[in-house]
């Protein structure tokens, strides 16, 4: 596998929280095994991260990035601390600790309209069954919730309501001020694994291989109190669901962890299109014996568009176009491991990163139309051998129906990390944000833009000390 090129290698960055170095070669992770992974060279000419900055500030695993503003995000995960940082410089600017077990979920808190004080502030859960807000412009721990009965594995914001919800084996509804509203009883032991609003007041919770649609009930002149209602729990999928999204006004996508995708309708809850068989995509028979772990079909993770669905299934990426109800792309083998986290870039653009410790590029890119096979003619024709019988030319006509009309192309890899990547954030300006199992994050930087801005600034430093002369 290639490197990001172009770095300037073993040099320092003084006054940063890390080095900018290059990213290993092909062979410092270790010789690769043989696999039917798609692989770069060293010339990687679409691939704009060229440098890198290492941030360390994280003692175990770092699990979760979420973006604050346009220069600030917020990183957590395993050893129960959150650390605000700069997107642009990579400064540490804040160390938030308050809980003593590892973060199982982080949200951004947004300030009420006709709140005079704007600070932004966040929502963290942990498996210490503690919930916290925190100000992430003062660090300061405005409120914790220590109720809890079980781990508190996913939060969401219903901005229309002001309310917040938190899911573990029950689901709770809280006021900005952490009162609770309203609660359900014990759902499951295994708990509520995501959730996310449809309209109506309601919501749907993943719990194990069952999405259960609630109703929010706020208070009215008849009754003074919230309330929350189970309406309807759905059956269809066969195994424990992993991801959950609203792709649009019409519908939300659920996958589980054997490989079933499932859209439906945001109104009425029925199924509108179902895929079941990603792995087999384009597939030999021989390739399909050898993709029969759940861990290789397992959807881990959505991103989407106006058009289609794009999904990470086990090591590979699909794009499921949801008016056509069928995949249009494909990489089987996008990682050398489980693909954990994807997102969607502007010019049909795709990022993902893998358990493997790489982050790939991806582009989406419409196919060649073949054209039409001419009819066989000659000397060979006339005794029947060029014939093509109907039956014959069936396996071909069904080849051509199967076929993906788009192709997913592999324009860079950037290699940073030691460990699983567990995710990323993409800033317009300020470049990519990667937080990984080796304790470290990286922000992968566009060298181009880098550069530009190092000589603006040498230029602005020489005319400031009246060094920079013009000549006639």
């Amino acid at each position: 596998r290639g490197r990001a090129a172009g770095l300037p290698l073993g040099t320092a960055d003084p006054g940063r929280a890390g080095p900018l170095r290059a990213a290993p070669g092909p062979g410092a992770l270790g010789p690769l095994r043989k696999s039917p992974l798609q692989t770069i060279g060293e010339e990687q000419t679409q691939n704009p991260y060229t440098e890198l900055l290492v941030l360390r500030a994280h003692r175990d695993i770092v699990r979760f990035l979420v973006q604050l503003d346009d220069c600030r995000f917020a990183s957590a995960g395993d050893d129960g601390i959150v650390v605000v940082w700069n997107a642009q410089t990579g400064e540490k600017l804040l160390e938030l600790s308050g809980h003593t077990q590892k973060i199982t979920a982080i949200i951004t808190f947004p300030p009420l309209e006709a709140c005079e004080e704007k600070n932004q502030l966040i929502l963290t859960a942990s498996a210490d069954k503690t919930v916290i807000v925190w100000d992430c412009d003062t660090g300061r721990q405005v409120r914790k919730v220590s109720c809890f009965h079980s781990t508190v594995k996913c939060l969401t914001i219903l901005q229309r309501l002001d309310v917040w919800l938190s899911g573990g084996s029950d689901l709770c509804v809280w006021n900005r001020r952490l009162d609770l509203l309203c609660k359900t009883s014990h759902l499951s032991d295994t708990g509520v694994s995501a959730l996310i609003e449809i309209p109506k007041n309601c919501v749907v919770a993943a719990v194990g291989k069952e999405l259960i649609i609630f109703k929010l009930v706020a208070p009215t002149e008849g009754s003074l109190e919230w309330n929350i209602l189970e309406v309807k729990r759905l059956l269809d999928h066969q195994d424990n669901i992993l991801s959950l999204v609203n792709v649009n006004d019409l519908s939300f996508v659920s996958g589980s962890h054997v490989g079933e995708l499932i859209v439906w309708d945001v109104s009425d809850w029925t199924v509108q299109a179902c895929e079941r068989n990603f792995w087999t995509q384009l597939d030999t028979q021989q390739e399909i014996k050898l993709c029969q772990k759940p861990n290789d079909i397992s959807i881990h993770h959505f991103t989407w568009d106006e058009e289609n669905v794009f999904a990470a299934v086990g090591r590979g990426l699909y794009v499921y176009n949801l008016q056509m109800k069928r995949v249009i792309a494909c990489q089987k083998t996008a990682h050398d491991s489980s693909v954990l986290h994807i997102a969607r870039l502007p010019n049909r653009q795709l990022i993902s990163c893998s358990e493997d410790g790489s982050v790939r590029i991806w582009e989406l890119r419409e196919k060649q139309q073949l054209a039409a096979e001419p009819l066989p003619t000659g000397f060979f024709n006339m005794w029947g051998f060029g014939r093509v019988n109907k039956q014959a030319s069936q396996p071909v006509k069904k080849q051509q129906e199967n076929t993906t009309p788009c192709s997913l192309e592999l324009i860079g890899d950037l290699i940073g990390h030691s460990s699983s990547v567990e995710m990323f954030l993409h800033f317009e300006d300020h470049g990519l944000v990667t937080c990984s199992a080796d304790h470290l994050i990286i922000l992968w930087k566009n060298g181009e833009r880098e550069s530009g801005l190092r000589s603006l600034k040498l230029f602005q430093k020489l005319e400031e000390n009246g060094d920079l002369y013009l000549t006639v």
